[in-house]
């Protein structure tokens, strides 16, 4: 899969892994959800680039990112997004986004090594819950997960009406770009490795949440909480939860709005971003002037075609 403009490769643990880095100020790290890549951040991104050092990544094993060596679990997936960090030159704190899958991404990250993690905004975030659609239950049961995922234009179209309030937003455009994914040659392994270390057929597995969720409670890092109250993958009756576990994180819902507020209420979302942001003292260089560019930017080197 060849990588689209604005797209470039950085090596990772020895791994080959696409992503986008623009603008100039404090780092910011956007992570995306399971089956998913960096486009859904476009958006956010741009808008944020005009303040902020934007770092979009697909996820190894995700979009152009080759997979990893060990299996695709979350603390593997945490340790990824760290080293990811280094091989760019991020050296201080960054902001941290997350969404469904990228959301816990970055709970485990920030429980892990907190030194890394300026702020943590969750978006429609895993954790909160066990009530997760069928469409990810269903991939629990073997043999019947990897048939699911076979490509089909049907199956994309369906999986990209499902994150949008919407239904606009399912452009002929995002639906061929998730069936070029969906045929990579490792996605659907990948894919099933994530979803398996995160649930059952029941839903969310409660062992990993309660523990990560103890870890977070702990630590000092201002967290922001938002979601869509039309999300069909995880509910937002999870936003509840979040108050209750994380109680000192601010929170939002977007109304009319389904699993991707980055994507639906782009605008509203950077708003209420940058203000977040602002208010925790996280929006300017620290030591003042213009940070450097990060070590991924020498020559601003083209993307390079993916071979697998």
């Amino acid at each position: 899969m060849s990588a689209p403009a604005g797209r470039r490769h950085v090596s990772v643990d020895g791994r080959r892994v696409c992503h986008r880095v623009d603008g100039d100020g404090p780092p910011v790290l956007l992570l995306h959800g399971i089956g998913r890549t960096l486009r859904d951040f476009t958006e956010l991104h741009e808008l944020l680039a005009e303040r902020f050092r934007v770092h979009s990544v697909d996820l190894p094993g995700y979009g152009g990112s080759l997979p990893m060596t060990r299996p695709c679990t979350l603390p593997a997936l945490a340790d990824f997004a760290a080293h990811y960090l280094d091989a760019v030159g991020v050296d201080r704190p960054a902001h941290v986004v997350g969404n469904s899958l990228g959301g816990a991404v970055a709970m485990r990250l920030a429980a892990s090594e907190p030194a890394r993690v300026a702020s943590l905004t969750l978006v429609n975030s895993a954790g909160f819950g066990r009530e997760v659609t069928i469409a990810l239950r269903l991939l629990a049961l073997r043999p019947l997960g990897r048939l699911l995922l076979r490509p089909s234009r049907w199956a994309a179209r369906r999986a990209e009406l499902s994150l949008f309030h919407d239904p606009a937003l399912a452009t002929a455009d995002r639906v061929a770009h998730a069936l070029e994914v969906a045929r990579q040659p490792h996605a659907a392994r990948v894919m099933l490795e994530t979803a398996r270390d995160l649930g059952t057929f029941r839903g969310v597995s409660p062992q990993w949440r309660e523990e990560l969720l103890a870890e977070v409670e702990r630590l000092d890092a201002p967290t922001l909480v938002v979601w869509g109250d039309r999300d069909l993958i995880l509910p937002a009756a999870h936003l509840d939860a979040a108050r209750s576990r994380l109680p000192r994180a601010r929170t939002h819902l977007f109304t009319d709005c389904g699993h991707m507020p980055q994507i639906e209420c782009a605008e509203e979302f950077h708003r209420l971003l940058v203000d977040f942001w602002a208010a925790t003292g996280g929006d300017t260089p620290t030591g003042g002037g213009t940070p450097p560019r990060d070590a991924a930017d020498a020559g601003d080197r083209p993307a390079v075609a993916e071979t697998g």
